[in-house]
């Protein structure tokens, strides 16, 4: 594999981590605000995310700081972009 692929890869992967772990701390957020025990699903949340962010980083990364970059870019590209999807619509208006 080229060098260039590997960080086009790591970039990808980094905005799939990213995708799951912003995505799923909005899910958390609407689900666990109207459970009866939210301290349970943000840890329990929090705990998944961040084993997956960590694997995947962790895989992506094969020890390279330039892939780490890349992976880390598209990890905060995907926050930027879950953001703007799951934004509300009165919040958007104002």
């Amino acid at each position: 594999m080229s060098e260039a692929s590997k960080l086009v890869f790591a970039t990808l992967a980094g905005g799939a981590l990213g995708a799951i772990f912003f995505g799923g701390l909005w899910w958390t957020i609407r689900s666990g605000l109207a459970s009866h025990a939210p301290a349970l699903w943000f840890f329990g949340s929090f705990t998944v995310r961040m084993s997956i962010a960590l694997g995947g980083f962790f895989l992506a990364t094969r020890g390279d700081w330039r892939n780490g970059a890349m992976c880390m870019i598209g990890f905060l590209a995907a926050r930027g972009a879950v953001s703007r999807l799951t934004r509300t619509r009165s919040a958007s208006t104002a």
